[in-house]
């Protein structure tokens, strides 16, 4: 009788030695990722609490509150106007990028993922994008010729999809089965119905992985702003509001009476602008591991 038997099925096998070196290896290396990701967003809630005076001669990272803690930073941001305006004009963009994202990447995926005779070719345009870029100079000179510089459409148009998101998608609608598709043409759907009744609904979750990209995305954008949008404030979303403050505040010893609490600000304002992405994210993240997971097989 052989003792190396296959367990049976209900059985319980032990793990060898190894396998539990690699797990607890495994569970010590995610632990350190995930407190490394924790450290600095502590810091930051400690320091938006605590008083302008202590954080400023505080040296190191701030594990409880400096000081007597107080909102000081969070009353400063609800009395700046330009940071309100910033925090609406990011909610603003957010929607609008993702919105038209969803119609581009639908329809640009729904037209990839069909059986045609220049498929491929359309196919190797897309990902030959993903992988080269015509750089910052081009780029800004098409937007300003379309005359879109200094204007909402030059942060809402241009990256409100990419090759990945078509790709992604386009994969999702691969995977419906083909005779699910032949059926709802012999009943005489055309393109749209069949796009929208058929193959969109079974792709919905890699549907969702985009637009959870997208959101977040658009949400920490500041760069493009900097550049088509530099002297139109009014137009400045949240996060180059957050970049302006820190860059003001490196000065606020110069002056001759400072206000310590406009140090607070930009912790009050990472927080704020964080929390929301916080408060959603994990509602989400078991579609986003599906879907991320279901992207990247290919029948």
């Amino acid at each position: 009788m052989n003792k190396y038997r296959r367990p049976r099925e209900g059985m319980v096998e032990h793990t060898g030695a190894l396998s539990q070196l690699t797990n607890f290896i495994l569970a010590a290396l995610l632990a350190g990722i995930a407190f490394c990701a924790f450290v600095p967003l502590w810091h930051v809630l400690m320091a938006s609490i605590s008083e302008g005076e202590r954080v400023l001669a505080q040296s190191g990272i701030l594990w409880c509150p400096a000081g007597f803690a107080n909102l000081n930073g969070y009353q400063l941001i609800f009395q700046d106007a330009s940071i309100v305006r910033g925090y609406l004009n990011t909610i603003m963009y957010v929607v609008l990028a993702t919105g038209l994202g969803v119609i581009i990447n639908t329809l640009g995926a729904y037209t990839l993922s069909q059986p045609s005779r220049f498929r491929m070719i359309l196919v190797f345009f897309v990902v030959f994008t993903s992988l080269f870029s015509g750089g910052l100079v081009p780029t800004y000179m098409v937007i300003r010729s379309l005359g879109m510089v200094g204007t909402p459409l030059s942060l809402i148009i241009p990256g409100c999809t990419n090759a990945f998101f078509l790709l992604m998608l386009m994969n999702g609608f691969r995977r419906v089965p083909e005779s699910t598709v032949e059926s709802a043409r012999i009943d005489g759907a055309g393109h749209i119905r069949v796009m929208f009744r058929i193959m969109l609904p079974q792709a919905r979750g890699m549907l969702l992985v985009t637009i959870i990209n997208s959101v977040v995305m658009q949400w920490n954008s500041w760069f493009p702003a900097s550049i088509y949008v530099t002297n139109q404030r009014h137009y400045w979303p949240l996060q180059l509001w957050i970049r302006q403050i820190v860059s003001e505040n490196v000065n606020i010893l110069q002056s001759a009476n400072p206000n310590f609490n406009r140090w607070l600000i930009q912790y009050a304002v990472i927080i704020a602008a964080t929390l929301p992405i916080l408060l959603v994210f994990p509602f989400f993240q078991k579609q986003l591991e599906k879907g991320m997971l279901v992207g990247s097989v290919k029948e």
